[in-house]
């Protein structure tokens, strides 16, 4: 029987993930500890932005994993993505620091298995802005806005492995 899938499954870019046996493989490596180290950051970083805006957050950080580039050269793990120097504020918080819950967990699962969404479909950075959204951020070009957290992916000449990491 085939299965009709719901708009919001349409709308998920999956990319060129491999299926086995109907399941999603794992974009990058992770451990269960590195599933729950993720889940507490994506809550720590965009709980207010509901579901979706946890997940933007999760593609970034894959993203720096994968690419490879710019600031990211080296990065190979969940825990060197999130415990790099200056790279997420939440990390400097008590709350980040709390249990992973299982509706994040589930989140983190959904980034590490290749779920990507616009606008942190190829981005490398996001921050929450005082104001409007500035139109580049460390020179690189502002592709979109979801609630208050803006997103920039880099220029091709800078990072072209953000666009086939996958």
């Amino acid at each position: 029987m085939e299965k009709k899938l719901s708009t919001n499954e349409l709308k998920v870019d999956i990319l060129t993930v491999s299926l086995l046996g109907g399941e999603l493989m794992a974009v990058v490596k992770a451990r269960n500890s590195d599933i729950d180290l993720l889940a507490r950051l994506l809550r720590a970083e965009a709980e207010a932005e509901g579901e979706q805006g946890m997940m933007l957050v999760g593609n970034v950080g894959i993203n720096r994993i994968r690419a490879n580039c710019s600031d990211f050269k080296g990065l190979r793990t969940v825990p060197q993505m999130i415990y790099q120097p200056h790279a997420f504020e939440a990390v400097q918080h008590g709350y980040f620091y709390q249990r992973a819950r299982e509706r994040e967990r589930r989140l983190a699962r959904r980034t590490v298995n290749g779920e990507r969404f616009w606008p942190a479909k190829f981005s490398l950075w996001y921050f929450k802005p005082p104001g409007d959204c500035p139109p580049t951020w460390y020179n690189q070009p502002f592709v979109g806005k979801y609630k208050n957290h803006c997103f920039y992916q880099p220029k091709a000449e800078t990072c072209e492995t953000v666009y086939n990491t996958f």
